[in-house]
């Protein structure tokens, strides 16, 4: 009889365990004050009572059209390609580090990295670019373009690589190009307002936005202005990040103000524009929030603000206006929007008909998967992985959902995740907060 008890107590016990320290419910510690302030001014500014909250099941006849597997020998932009939407990537998904480096720098590291020629390029808040040799497993080059006078600046760099130059553009306001393999700064520039952008190439011209909105065409061979596109200022300064993304047509710029430019990439004139801002009045005082530009065939997506926008490239017209609207850059999948609203709902909305497929909330199926009590979890990325939808979370945790939204698979990756992770040759690349490389297979 005691034998039983004890055998009870030890199950109870367990169970419990299961949810307390496991990690899952956890969150990491290492979450910046930025990262909080970012959420922090999302939903105080955009809390609304007529956000979609609805759990909406699939239709059991439906089917998703996949597409074929990506696997990448390179990532050279920070949100993978020109029209920021990422592909159905390959990945081993065995779990294992198959290397680990040394630190790679004693300054805290940028969000991004890049991979070019199987070699790694990260950056630091000191200024330095990274070049670290998966061939030769060690850091091959350091680059700092900065003086001692800039020793006690945070310095925040935008990458973007092609054919072996790193094009940085920097909070200083300089933009400069540097050939790595062959240590060289071909030019730099001082155009003195701080740049507040990621980086895009359109033929010979380098595209990047500053904090005032102003949109600059530069000529990649030397530096030169192509051509300035002044657009509204605003006079509070907030998290939100100008945004860039093109196809053939068309170069898309979302600014700080909240309105979006088609600029024809034949003439560099502006097409249409429209301002997404949903604030009682719009100043140029007023905060403005949202995520990453997609393009996916002739529709432009932007989740802002509370609601997000499926457009029209060719004029501007919005197609649909849904009132949910996404914290992670969202995904779309032929013509599938998968991403994950401020509320926690996994949401796939169908791009041809304007429906939703299924909303779910997230927290709820890990409690339903773990047999444990509900509570909340903090994203990072979300990504399409091996026909799978797969969302990180801040504490290095995976979920792994089906594309019909169940989940299948938690799992703990086996170093702590700090940049955001790339994928590349069927293996995962990111760094963690000791400022060491992990290769995961």
């Amino acid at each position: 009889m005691k034998l039983f008890y004890s055998l009870i107590i030890l199950v109870l016990l367990q169970s419990c365990s299961f949810d307390n320290k496991s990690g899952i419910w956890k969150n990491d510690n290492n979450i910046s004050k930025e990262e909080k302030d970012i959420f922090s001014e999302f939903e105080t500014l955009f809390s609304t009572n007529n956000t979609f909250d609805k759990i909406v099941s699939i239709d059991k006849s439906f089917e998703f059209k996949l597409t074929s597997q990506v696997n990448n020998s390179k990532w050279t932009d920070i949100f993978y390609n020109q029209d920021n939407n990422y592909k159905n990537f390959t990945y081993n998904d065995n779990n294992k580090v198959i290397l680990k480096s040394k630190k790679i720098s004693r300054s805290k590291m940028n969000n991004f990295i890049l991979f070019n020629d199987n070699n790694i390029i990260s950056s630091d808040q000191k200024g330095n670019i990274i070049i670290f040799s998966l061939t030769e497993k060690k850091i091959i080059k350091k680059f700092n373009f900065y003086k001692k006078r800039y020793k006690k600046i945070k310095i925040n760099l935008n990458l973007l690589v092609e054919n072996d130059i790193i094009y940085i553009s920097d909070n200083l306001g300089y933009l400069y190009a540097f050939e790595y393999k062959k240590d060289k700064l071909l030019w730099a520039k001082n155009y003195k307002i701080p740049f507040k952008s990621n980086l895009k190439i359109l033929k010979n011209n380098l595209i990047a936005a500053n904090q005032n909105n102003n949109l600059y065409f530069i000529n990649k061979i030397n530096g030169n202005i192509s051509r300035l596109i002044p657009t509204e200022e605003t006079i509070v300064k907030n998290t939100f990040v100008n945004n860039l993304s093109l196809n053939n047509s068309y170069s898309l710029f979302l600014n700080t103000y909240g309105s979006l430019y088609a600029i024809d990439n034949q003439t560099l004139k502006i097409k249409w524009f429209l301002n997404l801002n949903q604030t009682l009045s719009l100043n140029p005082s007023n905060l403005f929030m949202g995520n990453q530009i997609l393009i996916s065939k002739d529709k432009v997506i932007i989740s802002a603000n509370q609601y997000t926008y499926i457009l029209d490239i060719n004029n501007g017209s919005i197609i649909y206006k849904v009132n949910f609207s996404s914290l992670l850059k969202p995904f779309v999948l032929n013509d599938y929007l998968f991403l994950i609203t401020k509320n926690n709902l996994l949401v796939s909305f169908n791009l041809k008909n304007g429906k939703i497929i299924y909303s779910y909330d997230v927290n709820q199926k890990i409690a339903k998967f773990l047999n444990t009590k509900k509570k909340n979890v903090k994203f990072k990325e979300l990504a399409l992985v091996n026909d799978k939808i797969f969302i990180f979370l801040k504490n290095s945790y995976v979920l792994k959902f089906n594309i019909n939204g169940e989940l299948e698979k938690i799992s703990k990756l086996p170093s702590k995740l700090n940049t955001q992770p790339i994928f590349i040759n069927n293996s995962m690349i990111y760094l963690d907060y000791k400022n060491k490389i992990s290769v995961v297979d």
